[in-house]
């Protein structure tokens, strides 16, 4: 594969079908070892979130309770660890305070919750007072697990935090201490304003908002550890560069320019390094350098593409990224100094876009094969190379990347007839859209 192909494959993405040969490939949703590795497990907690009530006058504080409970209800129902009581099966009277609640009318069926989340809203000044309470309603001599108070201002961002911050409280207190995703963002490649440029929302779509402002490609966003700077590609100056930019104070940071093709950066876990493809050789090789540009060190010594890196966030001792020295793209992993190189896709087709769950026990990638003709999302678990399918017969699907709590992956699909970016609990199911808006492509999870 020459260099040109290479901008070929990072701007277009298309695939190269291949053959596959024999391998077992499963389906997510059946494998009990795999649930258990993305922390969905096998049992849900059953919760019931009945609408908080306002007790505020103020039409603006209702407008405000009914997003506090539309995103609270949403978070929890998409946690992938909680089954949602339906609404229709509550109990007639909804509490506000602990004296308010029915243990035997929760517990009980029809609607046979083991928790339940509550509490109303008011407004103190200026100010949204969210009061919120969750009790295991199997245990009514002892039912508090939660008591929480959030004083937010009177818009609707500040609304949807507070609810944010609660669902995160359940889920971590529900779901072993893992903390919630209803805070992290999302990057991502948009070109809804005529030029490919980077963006970012809240992990549930809302609040999309342009970084960027180069008229020209921007592509391939990566967060750094602490989620203050997105490393990117872009052409802005005609070459495909390195782009550091501070979402602390709205700048670039100085990064060195290379001759030749410069792209797919990504953050060592500890935040000081940056590996990255470069073909200031000749050859796209892979390259690791401070963040700061020194001490740069080529890993690779391959003929043909070597691109895509990405650290084992668990460890930061490996990288895996994508190489074609077999004929074809294939993902490989080394250490982080470049030795002990293996490759990790041996069963043929074009495997792409590696990314390593955050517990180091997965890889999730896109895969061609020529049996179905599509580019799909599937993931493999590095020590054993059993392989599972999270999508099927739905467009190109591609560029996955995992939520922090591992229970999520988001990814670009174009199922709805052109890219768009979704998210999908990790086992597959219950997938999502998340953008509408033009083309939008390339995500990436927060830290």
């Amino acid at each position: 594969m020459k260099i040109r192909h290479v901008k070929y494959l990072v701007l277009l993405a298309i695939p190269f079908f291949a053959i596959l040969a024999g391998t077992r490939v499963v389906k997510s949703q059946t494998e009990g070892w795999f649930r258990t590795g993305i922390n969905l497990g096998q049992f849900t907690v059953r919760i019931a979130v009945p609408d908080f009530a306002s007790r505020s006058a103020d039409p603006r504080a209702a407008e405000l309770t009914k997003t506090f409970n539309q995103v609270l209800w949403n978070d929890l129902n998409y946690s992938g660890i909680l089954d949602v009581v339906s609404k229709s099966l509550y109990p007639v009277n909804t509490p506000q305070e602990p004296q308010d609640v029915d243990f035997n009318g929760w517990s009980n069926p029809p609607a046979s919750a083991q928790m339940l989340a509550f509490g109303y809203t008011e407004t103190r000044g200026n100010s949204f007072v969210v009061t919120a309470r969750l009790f295991d309603v199997h245990n009514p001599s002892n039912p508090s697990v939660l008591a929480k108070r959030y004083v937010a201002d009177m818009n609707d961002l500040s609304a949807r935090d507070a609810a944010h911050r609660f669902a995160n409280e359940i889920i971590q207190t529900l779901g072993g201490g893992i903390p919630g995703i209803n805070l992290t963002k999302i990057a991502f490649v948009s070109n809804r304003t005529g030029h490919a440029e980077i963006w970012v929302m809240d992990y549930d779509g809302f609040n999309q908002h342009q970084i960027t402002n180069y008229p020209s490609l921007n592509l391939t966003p990566r967060w750094s550890p602490d989620n203050s700077l997105l490393a990117f590609t872009s052409y802005a100056r005609g070459n495909p560069e390195i782009y550091l930019y501070s979402l602390i104070t709205n700048r670039r940071i100085p990064f060195p320019s290379y001759r030749g093709l410069n792209t797919t950066p990504a953050f060592s876990p500890d935040g000081k390094k940056i590996a990255f493809c470069s073909s200031m050789g000749g050859n796209p090789e892979i390259y690791v350098s401070d963040v700061n540009g020194l001490g740069l060190q080529r890993l690779t010594f391959s003929p043909g593409v070597n691109i895509s890196p990405v650290w084992n966030p668990k460890t930061g001792n490996e990288i895996a990224f994508v190489s074609d020295r077999s004929g074809s793209p294939q993902i490989y992993i080394m250490n982080a100094d470049g030795t002990n190189l293996r490759r990790l896709i041996t069963a043929g087709g074009d495997a792409e876009a590696p990314s390593w769950s955050p517990n180091g026990l997965f890889i999730a990638f896109s895969w061609s094969v020529k049996e179905t003709g599509h580019w799909d999302i599937y993931v493999i678990e590095i020590a054993t190379g059993r392989i599972v399918q999270l999508t099927y017969n739905a467009g190109r699907n591609e560029h996955p990347s995992w939520s922090p709590d591992g229970r999520h992956i988001v990814f670009e699909s174009t199922r709805t007839g052109k890219r768009e970016v979704w998210t999908m609990l990790a086992d597959g199911s219950n997938p999502h859209e998340l953008t509408t808006a033009g083309e939008n492509w390339n995500p990436n999870w927060s830290n």
